[in-house]
């Protein structure tokens, strides 16, 4: 199960970059700088929590408790859900997924909540 965790941590931090990457050079010219602010947020809090997600899957490996997966699959839903919804809006002017975007956040929360339950609940 962590092997799992690190490969989806590792896609997240490798389009993490990518993302960046087309945003630095390929969307300036393309979208207005409110837009590209918009995607970078999306782009910075997807790395975040690819890194998050690597420290929860080797965490995992030494407690591999409910919580501690809850906490993997909350915050994968919360990059889905947050930094995917800041995409649309920023490249396809989506408006309807405005509403999206704080739910991935409450997501990413429940992530980091579920991280701390679980790590405090390990036996020394």
């Amino acid at each position: 199960m962590p092997a799992r965790w690190v490969v989806i941590a590792s896609i997240n931090g490798m389009l993490a970059v990518a993302l960046g990457a087309f945003a630095a050079h390929g969307l300036k010219k393309i979208i207005d700088e409110s837009a590209l602010a918009t995607f970078e947020v999306g782009v910075r809090y997807q790395m975040y929590h690819a890194l998050a997600l690597l420290g929860v899957a080797c965490f995992m490996s030494v407690q591999p408790t409910k919580m501690v997966k809850a906490s993997a699959w909350c915050m994968l839903v919360g990059i889905i859900l947050f930094s995917g919804s800041l995409y649309g809006l920023s490249l396809a002017g989506w408006r309807w997924l405005g509403p999206v975007t704080p739910l991935g956040g409450l997501f990413m929360i429940l992530g980091w909540l579920c991280l701390a339950i679980g790590a405090s609940r390990r036996k020394l």
